[in-house]
């Protein structure tokens, strides 16, 4: 009888461990982010890391297997398989829409659709957002192609600032609070130089890895933007924008400025961004968008005129759709701090692309168990 009782107490265990255990891989493992499922008191920490492989001419390489690649995670091996799951995009376009690049908006109001078809697909969703000395919301996140080119369609000149970080965090801000699973893009289609942000580079980008946020960015060619730019007063105090573009305001109605959104979303993460800043401290050189591209695993394209514009669309689109997802369970949880990733392909003539690294706040190590006397 008591054999009997304990191999049901016994079967009744794994029957209720098999069912924990599918329902967390159901959950949110399935997210792009650095994650952790929780098993009882078994705590895993999943990083899925997107990478793109191109050959010596920069053509896209497909057919690549897990074991084609070698992956570190702060100099550590890591044991890594390739995430086949769906992984739908949420994407923003954030686009510079001054005074200085008024004969370059006609081209970008045309994309939309090209957007909707080579990037975004049946089950992908884009928000756009506009900034001169302003940054206004166009459209909300929604998968409606029709909705995308209206949205692109309402781009308007206006100031001659461009608040190209200011504007960057906020797209960083609107991606952070999609569902788990999705992967997170943001399209920076601007000049690449800042004029008039609060905010300085390292504390996007800080914010960026924070938010698993890939960023690229279609680089708004300055020679052409200013022989084309039409001679115009300062344009700072005037409000042309069109109707329905949303202002940010903070708490009691006030303007809400960079530094106030991050002191009311952030958090005290000063040791954090010094991670980060001590990780990559001679970045902060060069201008915004090749920051911002490099380190968080984008990419950069030229913008002069339609056709590059068009081209710039469809290399995105095969780029974000032949990617590898690298997933791996880090054999170094227990390191907190900002964790460096290095990607290598174990074949000839062949170039790779990944994100840098992401924080992870690391777990306590599990004290082995004191043998009984």
């Amino acid at each position: 009888m008591r054999k009997a009782t304990a191999w049901a107490v016994l079967l009744t265990t794994v029957l209720l461990a098999t069912a924990i255990l599918a329902q967390d891989k159901s959950g949110d493992s399935a997210g792009l982010a650095p994650g952790k499922d929780v098993i009882g008191s078994v705590t895993t920490h999943i990083v899925i890391t997107p990478v793109t492989v191109t050959d010596r001419a920069g053509n896209v390489v497909n057919n690549l297997t897990p074991k084609d690649f070698r992956l570190t995670d702060n100099s550590k091996l890591q044991v890594i398989t390739e995430d086949v799951a769906v992984h739908p995009i949420s994407l923003v376009i954030a686009v510079q829409a001054n005074a200085e690049v008024e004969k370059m908006l006609p081209s970008i109001q045309k994309v939309g659709a090209a957007i909707s078809a080579q990037i975004l697909g049946d089950d992908g969703e884009a928000a756009v957002i506009e900034f001169d000395h302003r940054i206004q919301t166009l459209s909300d996140f929604s998968s409606d192609p029709d909705k995308l080119s209206a949205a692109l369609k309402k781009l308007k000149p206006g100031s001659n600032t461009s608040r190209l970080n200011d504007a960057t965090i906020n797209g960083v801000r609107l991606l952070k609070n999609r569902p788990v699973g999705r992967r997170r893009i943001l399209l920076l289609i601007a000049e690449s130089r800042d004029n008039g942000s609060e905010l300085k580079a390292r504390e996007v980008l800080s914010e960026a890895e924070f938010a698993d946020v890939v960023i690229y960015a279609i680089d708004i060619s300055k020679f052409v933007a200013s022989v084309t730019a039409s001679p115009s007063a300062n344009r700072s105090v005037l409000d042309n924008r069109p109707p329905g573009a949303v202002y940010s305001q903070g708490p009691g109605g006030g303007v809400e400025t960079p530094t106030t959104i991050s002191q009311n979303n952030m958090g005290n993460w000063a040791p954090v961004v010094k991670d980060i800043f001590d990780m990559a401290k001679g970045i902060f050189i060069p201008p915004p968008l090749e920051v911002y591209t490099t380190y968080s695993g984008g990419r950069q394209y030229a913008f002069k005129s339609q056709r590059e514009l068009d081209r710039a669309v469809s290399d995105l689109g095969e780029e974000l759709h032949s990617q590898y997802l690298l997933t791996y369970v880090p054999n170094n949880q227990t390191e907190a701090g900002y964790h460096n990733i290095v990607v290598q392909v174990l074949k000839p003539d062949m170039k790779v692309r990944a994100r840098d690294g992401y924080y992870w706040a690391g777990i306590k190590a599990t004290a082995a168990p004191t043998p009984e006397k």
